[in-house]
């Protein structure tokens, strides 16, 4: 197995998949922004926050989501959303991400004030100058910056949530809670749909997110239908917090294109419902089907660790088991502060811990980009692509990864024995 150095980790084009926009502040940023805006934190030190809010590990996934409280308060207007997606943007190129889908529920960020649009508008317009900063200073070959925006609609949402939900239960007042939370997500879909067809804003894909116990993928079949008929591609959180059932809702109910997480994929024990009586037969069909049709896997490993009770130690995610199953993967941040991660952490971590190989490493980087919901036509999606693995191969030789993988290559098409007798 190769020594993958960090220099090689840094230099390779790589991608972001799965990224939130509200949990991937830089600390600094956040601490100004509240100054700015009279928002009172925990602390006004980065070391206070870390040890507070943003914090090593935790207990539980309730633990976790408490930084988003402050992250979201100071979030609530268009020159702090542009803010914080240009840094992203910059923090992204800095460590040799060639594009990042960054998303987001914008619906936590609307106000009488701020409309979808002018919310959309924002983000939009501080990727859009990351983007045209980093490729001034391209290099022969060099694949230029790209990124997207994944708008997110709720699993569980109520009035305290931000100023749009509460007036959106006030309209609703003789709704229960799933038929509010079903309108909202509907309304978000044509929202994005609207967006993407009228202007040059780059929404490339719909999630859901949330608790996924209790508030079931059913509630958003509606919206997911209009997005999939309007040709917008869609991811789906699940397999994080429950198990297969909750995966299998999101490819058969929302014909989801990516799974986030995909944690408990291969969990037996989380399968509650009384019509599966073949829990391993259950799981071996879903799994082939993901794989058969390149439903991709967003993984998040230092996510998965911080907010997984039960996942005592890295060797013990289910990557092991998606990478022998040969399914699509790529690696990624979901909350770059929360988590005090980048990709190439999260790279490094899954290199040093599962003897991922040559070959292998290769597909799961062009996995990123293959099955990115890349804006532009798909012809320049695969010049793209053709350029992003020409450059890949081309560091694999300059570091020295190539030769060992033409070595291990030659030494797997060679029958056993057979070098004895040459």
């Amino acid at each position: 197995m190769p020594r993958y150095t960090q220099e090689f980790i840094r230099a390779i084009p790589k991608t972001d998949l799965h990224v939130h926009l509200d949990g991937s502040l830089r600390l600094s940023t956040l601490i100004e922004l509240a100054r700015e805006r009279k928002v009172a934190l925990p602390s006004f030190t980065e070391q206070g926050l870390n040890e507070l809010v943003f914090k090593d590990s935790y207990k539980d996934l309730e633990e976790y989501l408490k930084g988003f409280t402050w992250t979201l308060k100071v979030l609530q207007d268009a020159e702090a959303l542009e803010r914080t997606a240009y840094e992203l943007g910059q923090d992204n190129w800095a460590e040799g991400v060639r594009y990042v889908e960054v998303r987001f529920a914008p619906q936590l960020h609307m106000s009488p004030g701020l409309d979808f649009e002018s919310v959309m508008r924002a983000v939009d317009k501080g990727l859009r100058r990351a983007r045209e900063e980093a490729n001034r200073s391209l290099g022969p070959g060099e694949p230029p910056f790209d990124y997207g925006i994944i708008v997110c609609a709720l699993r569980f949402f109520d009035e305290s949530f931000s100023a749009y939900y509460r007036d959106f239960y006030r309209l609703l007042s003789y709704s229960g809670q799933e038929e509010v939370i079903r309108a909202a997500s509907l309304e978000l879909s044509r929202a994005g749909v609207r967006l993407r067809r009228d202007t040059d804003v780059q929404i490339v894909g719909f999630d859901l997110a949330g608790s996924e116990s209790g508030y079931p993928a059913s509630a958003h079949e509606e919206s997911y239908d209009y997005v999939h008929r309007n040709f917008m591609r869609k991811t789906v959180h699940a397999g994080e917090a429950y198990g297969p059932e909750s995966i299998f809702q999101a490819v058969a109910k929302l014909h989801a294109d990516r799974i986030g997480h995909g944690l408990h994929l291969f969990d037996e024990g989380l399968i509650f419902s009384g019509s599966v009586q073949d829990k391993r037969a259950y799981i071996a069909n879903l799994v082939d089907y993901i794989a058969e049709n390149r439903i991709t896997i967003e993984v998040c490993l230092t996510s998965n660790l911080q907010t997984s009770p039960a996942l005592k130690d890295i060797s013990e995610h289910s990557l092991r088991q998606m990478l022998a199953a040969r399914l699509s993967l790529t690696f990624c941040t979901d909350n770059r502060l929360v988590s005090h991660t980048t990709v190439v952490k999260e790279l490094t971590l899954a290199l040093e811990n599962f003897g991922i190989a040559p070959d292998q490493l290769k597909d799961i980087i062009a996995y990123g980009f293959k099955r990115s919901f890349y804006y532009h036509p798909y012809s320049m999606k695969r010049k793209w692509v053709r350029q992003v693995i020409d450059y890949y191969e081309m560091l694999e030789k300059r570091f020295g990864i190539g030769e060992e993988a033409r070595d291990v290559r030659r030494d797997r098409s060679v029958p056993r024995g057979l070098e004895e007798r040459k």
